[in-house]
């Protein structure tokens, strides 16, 4: 765990508050003692809609096996699927797969350092574009995820926030030299403290302005919380998924595991996605996997991982 920082002088209230609050709480993830790009990138592609108690023990093993661009692009798809597992989402997979031979055969094995460089690989979006760049290269960009994006609605703009408005916000936000710092802070803030639902506001650094200050509290909090909540339709803000019992995903999901193991005959497809019944759905589901990357058809007919 890097040592608390000392801060500018020139910090806003609001700015101090939340460093000092970050620097004393942070939590202990195993990516937040590393600088390396692939090794961020890692973690932000594991971390995309799973939670951090899912990640945790397989992000280790994960870079064990593929400590680099260049490892895991000459390893096949299919061994990164299986290393894969337990995370869901598998496409993510793919496109990390995908993202390893582009940094290998446009960028010598070593990931970009530039924002549109970065967007430019496979499965990396704005988003973890920015993380890329904060986390591992220590840039003052803003990270704008579904726990930062509730803060910058409720604390700091007092309103929903259109795309570009939160992007605007989360970049003038930062403090000078502490993007990455400053970034892992509003990242814990959203997740522990400022949560989509019953919000801990009695432990939050902006409740109310810093001793001394007029500014620098949550504008949300200040105004005592009336009307709708900020947060909600803002950009970033994620709202409730589907049901994943019983659907398409979960299908999905059942026949990778399957998959992994070994190959599907076609007339297997239906009880390894769970729907006995239904043959239909589960070759649509196979067919899916197979336009996604996640699997090819093999001479025999049956289903394999790439």
């Amino acid at each position: 765990m890097p040592p608390p920082l000392s801060l500018p002088v020139l910090l806003t209230p609001f700015q101090a508050a939340l460093s000092e609050w970050g620097d004393r709480v942070r939590r202990d993830l195993p990516w937040r003692h590393t600088r390396d790009p692939w090794s961020v990138l890692v973690s932000e592609l594991m971390l995309q809609q799973t939670q951090v108690a899912r990640v945790m023990p397989r992000y280790v093993g994960f870079l064990a096996r593929f400590p680099t661009p260049a490892a895991c692009a000459l390893a096949p798809v299919g061994e990164v699927v299986r290393a894969w597992a337990g995370l869901g989402y598998n496409r993510r997979a793919v496109h990390l797969h995908m993202a390893a031979a582009v940094v290998v055969d446009r960028f010598e094995g070593a990931l970009p350092e530039g924002l549109d460089q970065l967007r430019s690989l496979p499965g990396v979006g704005p988003y973890t574009a920015r993380a890329v760049s904060a986390f591992a290269f220590e840039h003052d960009v803003g990270v704008v995820d579904t726990n930062a994006a509730r803060v910058l609605a409720r604390a700091v703009a007092g309103r929903r926030l259109a795309p570009v408005e939160a992007q605007a916000l989360a970049d003038s936000v930062v403090p000078p030299g502490r993007g990455w710092a400053w970034n892992q802070a509003m990242l814990d803030l959203g997740a522990t403290v400022c949560t989509r639902r019953r919000p801990r506001c009695g432990q939050c650094p902006l409740a109310a302005p810093p001793v001394g200050a007029t500014v620098g509290g949550c504008v949300w909090a200040g105004g005592g919380h009336t009307g709708p909540d900020p947060a909600d339709g803002s950009a970033g803000v994620s709202g409730p998924q589907s049901a994943f019992a019983g659907s398409d995903r979960q299908g999905r999901g059942r026949l990778v595991d399957a998959l992994r193991a070994g190959p599907v005959t076609v007339a297997a497809l239906p009880v390894a996605c769970g729907w006995p019944q239904e043959p239909l759905r589960a070759q649509r589901v196979a067919a899916g996997l197979v336009a996604d990357g996640l699997a090819v058809v093999a001479d025999d007919g049956s289903l394999r991982l790439p």
